[in-house]
């Protein structure tokens, strides 16, 4: 079942993830299996990264939330919330998936 991980940014944060993002990036890629889609949200200039948008696949909401958990922007304290939602995929799915 694919989630939808939608992770806002605290206000005033953005020294904050530019000092994690390389160990946020490196959780991202030894979990590649699992994530099917992922970028940052981005403040009305185009620029400035305020969030995330994560879309994995996990067993259950419970494996989800550990994903969420463990990712390093969570345990810095990067987010002032996270939404895990159930995500169908249908426009531009892989064929298959």
């Amino acid at each position: 079942m694919l989630f939808a991980l939608i992770c806002t940014d605290k206000p005033n944060s953005s020294e904050l993830r530019s000092a994690m993002r390389p160990s946020h990036l490196a959780y991202i890629d030894a979990q590649l299996r699992q994530v099917k889609i992922a970028g940052p949200f981005l403040s009305d200039d185009g620029q400035t990264m305020v969030g995330s948008l994560i879309v994995i696949e996990a067993q259950d909401i419970a494996a989800a939330r550990a994903f969420a958990a463990a990712d390093p922007y969570a345990l810095g304290g990067l987010f002032s919330s996270v939404d895990i939602k159930p995500w169908r995929w249908i426009v531009g799915a892989p064929k298959g998936g």
